[in-house]
C-alpha cells in the first residue's frame, strides 16, 4: 500500500486544508504515516505569513527530501503560492501547488509517478473566485471540529501578505456549510469552530445572506452544542451578530478579535479599518450582552514607525481592555507589502523587548481572567489525556469560555459535556473537579 505523511505549518486554515487533502489521498487508499517516518509521498503544507515561516517550510522540505530521496515532494499552502519558483529550485520538489487547485493533487501524483518531471501547478490566486470545496468528514484527535466557511482577505492592511497567498474574499455556499456541520454532528462532534482566513467577512460576496444567517442557521442544526467562530474584526460584529451571541445558546462565550495595534497612528498606518475608540466601545457592547465573555486577541509589535510613546499608548489601552490572552507577535517585513518599504523600521532588539513586555502583561491578564472563575462550576468538553502527567488519571479540556481545565477522569469521557468545578486558576491551564458528566447522547446525566 502507498503510504503519505503531511507537515502543517501556520494556522488553523492550513490544518483544515491538510485534513482534506489527506481525505483525497485516503479515498485512493492511501495510508498515512508520520513525517519522521519513510513515506512514499510527502506533502508539506506551508506558511509565509513571517519570515520564520517561510524558513521553517524550507527546513521541513529539505528534511523530507533527506527522509527518502525517491518520495514524491508535493508543497502547498501559502508559501508555495507566493513563492512557487523558491521552492521549485530546492532539488528534489517533485510538484508545487498553490492555494487553490489543490482537489487535482492525485491527478498530479499520477503524472508523477509516469514522468518524474517536476510541476508548478501555482495559478494566479487573485483571479480566483470560488470557495475551493474540499469536505473534512472528521478530525483525528479531535472533539472540536473545525468548519471552513470562507478563503481570503480583501483588507490589504499594509503589513499582511495574505491576500497574495489566498486571493480574495469568497464565501462557502451556505447549503454546503450547514451540510458539512450536519455530516460533523453525525460524526459525534458536539463543537464547531468556524474558520477562515477573514472568517468574519463572510457573506459579503452572498447576496441576501450574512454570517448572522448563517450563525441562525447553524444554531438550529440538532445535536450542536457549541459554536465558535475562530476570529472576528471588530467591525463585522455588526448588531445581527450581536444579537445572536445574546439569544443563541450555542454560541460559546468567546470571541477572537485581532487588535493589531492600541494607537490611532499606528492603525492607520497599518490600514485597519477603525481606531481604538470605535473597538473599545465594541468590546464594551459584547461584555454587556455577553457577561463574563472572554476576548482574545492579535498584536504586532514594532511596526515600522513605532516610537516608544505610541507603544505605551497600546500597552495602556491593551491593560483596559481586559484581554483573556493576547498572540504577540514581532513585526516581520514581507517583501511585496507597503509596510516593508517604509522608512523607519524598529530595530530588533527593541522590537524583542516590547513584545516580552507585552507576553507578561498577556499572563497577567489570562491569570485575572481565569481567577474569576475559581469556585464556579462550567461545561468542559474533554479532549484528551493531561499531556504533562501521563497515568495520572487527568484529562483535559476547554469551557466555552476557552479555559484550558485539566481535572481527575476517565479518557472515556472524550467527546462529552463535562460539569467541572474551577478549583485553581492558572496561566495557561486551570485545575477542576468534576461534578457530573451529561451524556447527551441519551439526554441523562450520569452523577460521579
Amino acid at each position: 500500500m502507498a503510504t503519505v505523511a503531511f507537515h502543517t505549518l501556520g494556522c488553523k486554515v492550513n490544518f483544515y486544508d491538510t485534513e482534506a487533502i489527506w481525505q483525497l489521498f485516503k479515498h485512493e487508499g492511501y495510508e498515512q504515516v508520520d513525517f519522521e517516518t519513510t513515506a512514499d509521498i510527502y506533502v508539506i503544507n506551508t506558511c509565509t505569513v513571517t519570515n520564520t515561516g517561510d524558513k521553517k517550510s524550507r527546513q521541513m522540505i529539505r528534511r523530507a527530501i533527506r527522509r527518502n530521496p525517491e518520495a514524491i515532494v508535493a508543497v502547498t499552502g501559502c508559501y508555495a503560492q507566493t513563492s512557487p519558483a523558491e521552492i521549485l529550485a530546492i532539488p528534489g520538489v517533485d510538484l508545487v501547488i498553490g492555494t487553490q487547485d489543490r482537489d487535482k493533487i492525485i491527478p498530479y501524483v499520477q503524472q508523477l509517478n509516469q514522468e518524474r518531471q517536476p510541476i508548478n501547478a501555482v495559478r494566479n490566486i487573485m483571479k480566483t473566485r470560488q470557495f475551493e470545496e474540499l469536505d473534512v468528514p472528521d478530525f483525528a484527535d479531535r472533539t472540536r471540529a473545525f468548519l471552513k466557511i470562507q478563503e481570503g482577505c480583501n483588507n490589504f492592511c499594509t503589513f499582511c501578505i495574505i491576500p497574495w497567498s489566498r486571493g480574495l474574499m469568497r464565501s462557502r455556499e451556505p447549503e454546503s456549510v450547514i451540510k458539512q456541520a450536519r455530516m460533523l454532528v453525525d460524526a459525534g462532534y458536539q463543537e464547531i469552530v468556524l474558520t477562515g482566513i477573514h472568517t468574519g467577512g463572510y457573506g459579503e460576496d452572498i447576496e441576501n445572506y450574512s454570517l448572522a444567517k448563517l450563525l441562525w442557521d447553524l444554531d438550529k442544526v440538532e445535536g450542536l452544542k457549541r459554536i465558535r467562530i475562530s476570529s472576528i474584526e471588530a467591525s463585522q460584529i455588526t448588531d445581527e451578530v450581536l444579537d445572536v451571541l445574546k439569544n443563541s445558546d450555542k454560541m460559546c462565550r468567546h470571541l477572537h478579535i485581532p487588535l493589531q495595534a492600541g494607537d490611532d497612528r499606528v492603525l492607520a498606518r497599518m490600514r485597519r479599518k477603525y481606531t481604538t475608540a470605535e473597538f473599545a466601545s465594541k468590546i464594551e457592547q459584547i461584555h454587556k450582552i455577553m457577561p463574563g465573555v472572554a476576548i482574545t486577541t492579535d498584536v504586532i509589535v514594532g511596526f515600522p514607525g513605532e516610537t516608544e510613546e505610541m507603544f505605551r499608548n497600546g500597552y495602556k489601552f491593551m491593560e483596559q481592555m481586559q484581554f483573556s490572552e493576547m498572540h504577540v507577535f514581532p513585526y516581520s517585513k514581507r517583501t511585496g507589502t507597503p509596510a516593508a518599504r517604509m522608512e523607519d523600521q524598529v530595530d530588533e532588539e527593541l522590537k524583542n523587548a516590547r513584545v516580552h513586555e507585552l507576553i507578561d502583561l498577556s499572563e497577567r491578564m489570562q491569570l485575572t481572567y481565569a481567577q474569576k472563575y475559581v469556585g464556579q462550576v462550567l461545561e468542559v468538553i474533554p479532549e484528551r489525556a493531561h499531556k504533562g502527567e501521563a497515568g495520572s488519571g487527568l484529562i483535559m479540556g476547554y469551557s466555552d469560555n476557552y479555559l484550558q481545565v485539566v481535572f481527575e477522569g476517565s479518557e472515556d469521557w472524550v467527546g462529552s459535556v463535562c460539569k467541572v468545578k474551577v478549583t485553581e486558576a492558572g496561566v495557561n491551564e486551570c485545575r477542576g473537579q468534576l461534578v457530573r458528566t451529561l451524556d447527551l447522547s441519551h439526554a441523562q446525566a450520569v452523577n460521579v
